[in-house]
């Protein structure tokens, strides 16, 4: 189809190979092994599976026959393909070359409305990345989180919490109601969500843990998700709101009486 469309073949196979294991990869499963290194100043300095993006792009070519390399080439393309499926993070220096074991536990989930394969790490309940000295990573729908918002939520380590993504995945597990009703939010107003027959908006005070004033707004979401329900939501907004339109309108750069026009919210 997108040939047909006119587009070039080195657009498609960046889109569907570099780009696609890029986010996986890269973006998801290597910045989730990096968790558990020690802090290091400027990218990752070592080679693994977070380079497939750029040795499949290569060897597709290659497979394809729309690129001729030279012999020395394509031995060390095999060399980096051979080192890409069988061994994990590798440092090469002079003489000797450091690889590590390959995880022994990865759980992901497709990201949803991308079309090239492209997935996120997820468990619900268990680390989504370990290795077999017990090292892990625990991330909920593509957010890594501390083991503590999997194993053991709770209102006084949300309060307490300063990333707003932590504090989000938290919330999302104990469930916005309980969470509201545990923590004691204040109601600031509430309406009914235009464009989002049946549903309401509900403008909350935040706890004074959270750090500064602000509100949070609680809407569900104007389309469904792929299990076929709608999921309720938090969005953090400016404390100078009173109106749970102006707020949702702010959140989409409106105003709240153009907002109230919707007819239809996705």
């Amino acid at each position: 189809m997108s040939v047909r469309a006119g587009i070039g073949l080195n657009p498609i196979i960046r889109s569907t190979v570099w780009d696609s294991l890029h986010t996986s990869l890269f973006d998801g499963v290597a910045a989730a092994i990096k968790i558990l290194m020690p802090p290091l100043v400027g990218g990752i300095p070592w080679y693994g599976q977070q380079e497939a993006h750029r040795i499949a792009y290569y060897d597709i070519y290659r497979r394809l026959g729309l690129a001729t390399f030279q012999p020395q080439d394509n031995e060390l393309l095999d060399a980096l393909v051979a080192l890409t499926e069988s061994t994990g993070w590798w440092w090469a220096f002079d003489d000797v070359c450091v690889m590590s074991e390959r995880p022994t536990v990865l759980h992901s989930e497709p990201i949803p409305d991308r079309v090239h394969g492209e997935r996120r790490l997820h468990h619900h309940d268990e680390p989504a990345i370990q290795f077999a000295d017990g090292s892990a990573t625990y991330v909920l729908n593509g957010t890594i989180v501390p083991d503590w918002v999997v194993l053991d939520p709770s209102v006084e380590r949300i309060t307490v919490e300063r990333n707003v993504e932590i504090r989000r995945s938290a919330i999302e597990r104990i469930g916005w109601d309980n969470y509201i009703d545990a923590a004691g939010l204040t109601l600031v107003d509430n309406a009914d969500d235009p464009g989002n027959d049946g549903c309401t908006l509900q403008l909350f005070a935040t706890p004074a843990g959270w750090g500064g004033e602000g509100r949070v707004l609680l809407a569900v979401n104007g389309s469904r998700e792929r299990d076929g329900q709608r999921r309720r939501y938090g969005l953090h907004v400016p404390g100078e709101f009173f109106s749970a339109l102006d707020a949702a309108g702010w959140t989409y750069g409106l105003s709240g009486e153009n907002y109230a026009q919707l007819l239809r919210r996705t």
